[in-house]
């Protein structure tokens, strides 16, 4: 696929341009990055006004050049990113536009689009570590409802979502893989507790989730019971494959501010930093490419990113602390400073080679999948 603007994209993006510069002069102030109902006021205010004004199918139906052009141009005015919305807009809302019903899709869709609901994810466990499929979440049919027990951990945005996109073991018997379901689960529920867990930043977007026979309606599995398998690679798919564009885009932008950075505080005079500068750049700017091709595969293919995602998201994982690492190097004792500028940022970016899939499952994806080799015993 062609990823040049051509005339309707060149359109799209000067009337985009357009639309930030008049809009963004007039969001309220940022909450403090502590404030986790506050971001999801925040977030969810800014997918309002996108809704409204026509861009939030950028996360839906929108050609692929014009969500890629979004994104550089959101990014580039310093525009809110998705924030609290993440789990909604990136991973289930696209699981469910692939997989769900007529009537899943007409009911959760376009409150995630307008900003309305947000979605936690509920898939890791505390006893499972990487291995996803050894999930022990249960979940017993007991009439138009599954009866859910067990814990999750590392639930992102559970304090502050209305909808959990939940996997759970609805067959013990089964080996592994086939016996796990999707569901949507209500996070007004009876039988849900959340203790937010704090991440070495401060922030807690992330917490545990115990779940005491929590009543989950039939009619919100997603995809056949015990199919749940095949809906969550969905799911990791797009996590993989299409989540972390935009941050791509961001990284590129700290690159060059920190290559500014560097010229101003005498760093730029070493020519080690200079060396890993440049090959950074050439990281990210392959980067970029690689998210063209992903992006314009999966829109080919029906809208859902192949394997070449874990490509993906294994080098991003890595450059992404590459670049902070550099950053800290060029700030010397001020890296140790958490107000300054990029050090937070370097604190999370130490999570990006476990999130979404730690890089040694990715590795043995691309090893297995891509180049054919056997399975490790």
């Amino acid at each position: 696929m062609d990823l040049a603007d051509g005339a309707e994209e060149e359109e799209f993006r000067a009337r985009l341009r357009e639309w930030l510069a008049d809009v963004l002069p007039t969001l309220p102030p940022k909450p403090d990055p502590l404030d986790w109902p506050g971001r999801r006021a925040y977030d969810c205010g800014w997918q309002r006004r996108l809704y409204d004004a026509g861009y939030a199918d950028v996360h839906g139906n929108a050609p692929p050049t014009q969500r890629l052009i979004f994104l550089e141009e959101t990014e580039r005015a310093g525009a809110p990113y998705v924030g609290a919305n993440f789990v909604g807009l990136l991973h289930a809302g696209p699981t469910i536009a692939a997989e769900g019903t007529a009537e899943q899709r007409e009911r959760w869709l376009p409150p995630v689009l307008r900003g309305d609901e947000v979605w936690c994810q509920g898939f890791s466990e505390p006893d499972a570590g990487s291995d996803l499929a050894g999930l022990r979440t249960r979940a017993v049919r007991d009439g138009d409802a599954y009866v859910v027990s067990g814990s999750k951990i590392w639930t992102s945005h559970a304090e502050v979502a209305d909808w959990c996109e939940l996997l759970v073991r609805t067959d013990a018997q089964a080996v592994k893989h086939r016996g796990i379901t999707w569901l949507a689960m209500p996070m007004d529920a009876p039988g849900i507790t959340v203790r937010p867990l704090r991440t070495l930043a401060g922030s807690t977007e992330f917490a545990e989730m115990f779940l005491d026979e929590v009543r989950v309606p039939v009619a919100n599995r997603v995809g056949d019971e015990n199919d749940g398998w095949r809906v969550t690679m969905v799911t990791l798919s797009f996590e993989r494959g299409t989540a972390f564009v935009g941050e791509v885009v961001a990284c590129r932008r700290v690159l060059a501010e920190l290559a500014g950075a560097a010229r101003k505080n005498g760093t730029w005079d070493d020519s080690g930093v200079r060396r890993r500068l440049g090959r950074l750049s050439a990281e990210f700017r392959a980067l970029w490419r690689l998210t063209q091709w992903n992006v314009s595969e999966a829109q080919a293919v029906g809208g859902v990113p192949g394997i070449g995602g874990s490509v993906f998201k294994l080098r991003y994982s890595h450059a992404r602390q590459e670049l902070y690492d550099t950053a800290a190097e060029v700030l010397g004792p001020d890296a140790l400073d958490l107000g300054r500028e990029w050090n937070l940022d370097r604190l999370s970016s130490l999570s990006y080679t476990i999130a979404a899939g730690t890089s040694q499952i990715q590795r043995n994806i691309v090893a297995e999948r891509i180049l054919g080799l056997p399975k490790g015993r």
